[in-house]
């Protein structure tokens, strides 16, 4: 009998624990966020796993090209990116990318060993591979300065004097975005900062967004290279921001703004762009790329926007998967020819003195000896 209410007792707590875990999935947020807010259609999931932006910067008037990579199951779902001015927005040219990663790509190079190692002769198999705005009381709370349809984004163009009442002008409109947005918001607000929201869902009905988005292209005045990022406060997710920064010298993050120290991933000169990357920089035109990684692991301690400015120096960078391979002569593994070589002289050298010392050593003849 009480091992009988000891079995009804843990088959209780086992079922109790299951109804907690999937209340506790129901009332999860259910956004995420890349460089602006990402959020999908009520009861849907959508995550942003990965932001990459091409940023072209001529010290008057930036351009940030921006692909989104998405995981979930929402149909649609709206995102807000603010800008420091006056933005033109368009489709982005989804080549880039591909040209940009190509370009920034590691170089293969190939270092020879001299003494065997794990996967040689006659040790083990185990190879490796390794190593780099409106004035405020002068205008509404919100206004539309432009909207249009690019694809599958639905774009507003907006200035807001008032965060709360740019959250609710985006409610009504059809973006749905989490009420912490406003908090989020204020700064750029203040600063007089204009936003592009948009709504997108995948050209096909009945299909869901997944996977790698159409670039946008936004361009606007500014007389320094910002990133924007503050949003990113909002993602639930950790975060991993690619980013290719095309200006005349190499460039540097300010600072971390809260993510881990970024990577260098490539820097130097493209001396005469092509394809969609001439598009964007002017053909002929010499550019320089400078490629960076940073992972922001927990969002929420995301400071705000990355500023960047010109590195020391311009000094290239470029990183090398080296592949470790056995020096060999004629197939031959060099090692082996040099110790038998050693050994082989060695031998020859043991003959040749065993062979004088014997030439060198008296014969005793007979009738030799001690006189009588």
């Amino acid at each position: 009998m009480p091992n009988t209410r000891r079995l009804w007792r843990r088959a209780l707590m086992v079922a109790l624990a299951l109804v907690a875990l999937q209340l506790g999935s129901l009332v999860a947020p259910a956004y995420a966020c890349g460089c602006g807010a990402m959020v999908p259609q009520s009861g849907r999931q959508l995550s942003v796993k990965q932001e990459t932006s091409a940023v072209r910067w001529d010290g008057r008037s930036e351009q940030i090209v921006m692909r989104l990579t998405v995981d979930g199951n929402a149909p649609r779902a709206a995102w807000i990116m603010p800008v420091p001015s006056r933005a033109t927005v368009k489709l982005g040219d989804r080549r880039l990318f591909d040209e940009l990663e190509s370009l920034s790509a590691p170089v293969h190079r190939t270092r020879s060993y001299f003494w065997p190692q794990d996967g040689d002769w006659p040790f083990t198999n185990d190879r490796s591979v390794g190593d780099g705005a409106p004035r405020a009381g002068a205008a509404p709370p919100v206004e539309v300065v432009g909207r249009e349809r690019l694809g599958p984004f639905d774009v507003a163009r907006l200035t807001a004097t008032d965060p709360t009442a740019l959250r609710d002008w985006l409610a009504h409109n059809g973006f749905q975005l989490p009420p912490a947005l406003a908090t989020e918001l204020r700064p750029y607000v203040e600063q007089k900062w204009e936003y592009v929201a948009i709504r997108l869902a995948p050209e096909q009905p009945g299909q869901t967004l997944g996977g790698p988005l159409d670039p946008l292209s936004l361009t606007f005045a500014s007389d320094r290279l910002v990133y924007p990022m503050r949003l990113s406060r909002l993602a639930k997710t950790p975060q991993t921001l690619n980013l290719y920064v095309l200006a005349d010298h190499r460039m540097r993050t300010a600072s971390t703004i809260g993510g881990a120290p970024p990577d260098a991933l490539f820097a130097g000169t493209i001396a005469h762009p092509s394809g969609a990357l001439g598009e964007l920089t002017g053909r002929d035109k010499p550019v320089y790329l400078t490629a960076l990684t940073q992972f922001f692991g927990t969002p929420s301690q995301i400071t705000g926007d990355h500023e960047l400015d010109r590195s020391g120096d311009d000094t290239p960078f470029q990183r090398a998967w080296y592949t470790n391979e056995l020096l060999t002569v004629g197939g031959v593994p060099a090692w082996l020819l040099t110790v038998g070589g050693v050994l082989l002289v060695l031998a020859v050298a043991v003959a040749v003195t065993i062979r004088t010392r014997l030439r060198r050593r008296p014969v005793a003849r007979p009738g030799w000896g001690a006189p009588s």
